[in-house]
């Protein structure tokens, strides 16, 4: 299995979307390249005149040399969380950047939240998204991790075998569908 790019759309230290990225990375370690977003600016077409972030550069070569994409998306407000749409928007800029970065890339979402629907409503926003911007999204399977505050400890470690078991085969089939 090539590299997949996994970005957790949560700054917060303590993100249980980052530790269930932390978690699949340890059951694949030479699978999942962990990229980080908080040092992505707000998207601003003056920015982007003068000079493209290196941050944005960095991201956007990261995930040009994967093999697919794995979001791991909080749920705000029933839908997508500003931080992580406002990475992925960065990352279509500029407009070549869709057919280079995003056009037939494998792209999947998973997500893990306190509250008892799991991140449904996240994922399902995702999806015109990455339609729009050509992207090959993987629907073979879904993994909400609802309770999220009683399956992992204060550390961020995932408590929850059933949990672990369902992370390890989502990543398995996502990589398939990555290769095929």
């Amino acid at each position: 299995m090539n590299s997949i790019l996994a970005i957790s759309g949560s700054l917060r230290k303590g993100s249980f979307n980052t530790a269930l990225l932390k978690t699949a990375s340890e059951l694949f370690p030479r699978t999942l390249v962990l990229a980080n977003i908080d040092d992505v600016p707000l998207y601003n077409g003056d920015i982007e005149s003068e000079a493209v972030p290196g941050s944005v550069l960095r991201l956007k070569t990261l995930l040009s040399e994967s093999s697919g994409l794995l979001l791991a998306s909080p749920e705000y407000n029933n839908s997508v969380p500003g931080v992580l749409k406002n990475a992925i928007d960065w990352l279509s800029r500029p407009s070549d950047g869709i057919r280079n970065v995003f056009r037939d890339k494998p792209v999947a979402v998973i997500g893990a939240s306190p509250g008892g629907f799991g991140t449904i409503l996240a994922q399902n926003a995702w999806l015109p998204v990455f339609r729009g911007l050509g992207a090959r999204q993987w629907t073979g399977g879904r993994l909400m991790v609802s309770g999220a505050g009683r399956i992992f400890d204060e550390n961020g470690i995932l408590l929850d075998d059933a949990v672990r078991e369902r992370l390890e085969q989502f990543i398995r089939e996502f990589g398939a569908f990555c290769e095929a």
